[in-house]
């Protein structure tokens, strides 16, 4: 089983930084929107239906639909970031729902199966449509580094959390939806993405560079803890709607690590909250 697991996880970090450092954006464009395709199919079955074919038409729609969407933001340079796609107004909405929405459910832990079906399946839709497009635009105008170094934030919080966790932790962050998460493991991922952030400053073109400058050094660290609760929030929803559909991972997609949602759900809330506190967004919208 750690073998798979291995295994895969180097293969697909392979694919990741060699698209993401191509020459061209298409490989990357290709390989988020199968991402993206695939979650959103996992995520519909888990808030909608697993037994309807509802949720394979709406990936492969969904697929579709990025496509012509990366072809109309790579095609015209003339175009503004919001001529090129409208849908970076609606970010806004769909970060306010992960704070009061998703927050609320987490408080809450509604966990009973097959509540508001519909309300969650459309929320996901939007979530996955605007960080896939957070991705791509961070590609497209803030370079491979800047898109890598944000990614990898992601990835920090995700393992400093763990070891702390297992280390340090004692007190439970939300025993209903997800037991193995702690308070300790939310101190070690604010920490880590902390300092992530600022090691990774030291690197022009970086996301820490670009937020430190924005932000400066004391901002960009409150900011980081607002970063790390969007990724544990991820991780903490996608574990409901997992225990309000009854399974263990979201799908069998992935040897050894479950489904595609299971390793990116993290990073659903935090691509567009980055593009605008220190990417793209914030100025296009400011313009």
């Amino acid at each position: 089983m750690l073998r798979q697991r291995v295994i895969t996880a180097v293969i697909l970090i392979a694919l990741l930084v060699g698209a993401i450092f191509a020459p061209t954006p298409w490989l990357l464009v290709l390989i988020l929107c199968l991402m993206a395709s695939c979650a959103l199919w996992e995520w519909l079955r888990l808030s909608y239906s697993q037994q309807s074919w509802l949720p394979a038409v709406a990936a492969v729609a969904f697929g579709l639909c990025t496509l012509v969407l990366a072809q109309q933001r790579i095609a015209d340079p003339s175009l503004t970031l919001i001529q090129k796609n409208p849908l970076v107004l609606i970010s806004p909405a769909v970060i306010a729902y992960w704070i009061l929405g998703v927050g609320l459910m987490l408080v809450l832990a509604q966990t009973q199966q097959r509540q508001n079906r519909l309300g969650l399946s459309l929320f996901g839709v939007l979530s996955l449509a605007v960080a896939w497009l957070a991705l791509v635009d961070m590609w497209l105008y803030r370079g491979a580094w800047y898109l890598l170094s944000m990614m990898a934030m992601v990835w920090v919080a995700d393992i400093a959390a763990y070891f702390t966790g297992k280390a340090f932790g004692k007190r439970k962050l939300a025993p209903k939806v997800s037991p193995g998460k702690t308070w300790a493991g939310v101190g070690g991922a604010v920490v880590g993405v902390i300092l992530w952030i600022f090691i990774s400053a030291l690197w022009p073109g970086s996301f820490g560079a670009e937020l430190i400058h924005n932000w400066s050094w004391f901002g960009a660290a409150v900011l980081a803890v607002f970063l790390t609760f969007f990724s544990i929030a991820g991780d903490l929803f996608e574990s409901l709607l997992k225990r309000r559909a009854g399974v263990k991972d979201s799908s069998q997609l992935l040897p050894g690590h479950g489904g595609v949602l299971d390793r990116i759900d993290a990073l659903i809330p935090v691509a567009p909250l980055a593009a605008f506190v220190a990417g793209p967004w914030l100025q296009a919208l400011l313009k």
